[in-house]
């Protein structure tokens, strides 16, 4: 695994982007996998997910710095935490890629993803026609970093029962390569204004969030 990308803020928040170059068996000799951690392992689908799953195990053994055992399991809505750690995590992948966001003081949400011409297609299906309007239906990298922004907001707030479509809403932003959009969270136990940072990362568009400021 390669670090290519690291960012560190003052009150403690990080995160981190490996590019995945080694094998399934390369990355389990770098982890201590309880029998639990060895089924889901076993449940996975051979090739790219299971080389995901294992490097965002990795790179967190990395961040925290530390040679003994991590314990993270998923809570009932799938949101993985740390059981014998204190900070906060989000964990992300997309292709060769994996990342993971940490905090100290408080929860955190990161979204990685590949830009591909294929998000045209399904834009209406996580926006609504008023954000298409002010957002704009045909630019590909700023629907993806709505896309992004709504992954890591829905992360970080850990409700599987959140819509992006019916329960999140982007106001109206003009696109560069990095920057940051507010984004309206109005599900039935949570309504919130986010700030989300957004930046191009190579050929992909990185989204992140934190509860409070950076």
């Amino acid at each position: 695994m390669a670090l290519v990308y690291l960012r560190e803020f003052d009150n403690k928040v990080r995160f981190a982007i490996w590019r995945i170059e080694e094998s399934a068996e390369d990355l389990i000799g770098r982890l201590q996998l309880d029998d639990r951690e060895k089924a889901v392992l076993n449940r996975l689908n051979k090739g790219k997910r299971t080389l995901h799953w294992l490097a965002t195990r990795v790179l967190l053994r990395t961040m925290l710095d530390t040679p003994g055992y991590i314990n993270c399991p998923s809570d009932e809505n799938g949101k993985p935490y740390l059981a014998n750690f204190p900070q906060r995590i989000s964990l992300t992948h997309s292709f060769d890629y994996a990342a993971v966001m940490m905090s100290d003081r408080g929860e955190v949400g990161i979204d990685l993803e590949l830009v591909k011409p294929k998000i045209l297609r399904i834009a209406d299906k996580f926006m609504k026609a008023e954000e298409l309007e002010v957002v704009g239906k045909d630019h590909i990298e700023k629907l993806y970093a709505c896309w992004c922004a709504k992954e890591a907001v829905y992360k970080l707030q850990g409700n599987k029962g959140v819509s992006f479509k019916d329960n999140m809403t982007i106001r109206a932003f003009d696109f560069q390569d990095q920057g940051v959009l507010f984004l309206e969270l109005a599900a039935p136990d949570r309504k919130e204004l986010f700030k989300v940072y957004y930046e191009k990362f190579q050929e992909y568009m990185l989204g992140y969030v934190t509860e409070g400021q950076l």
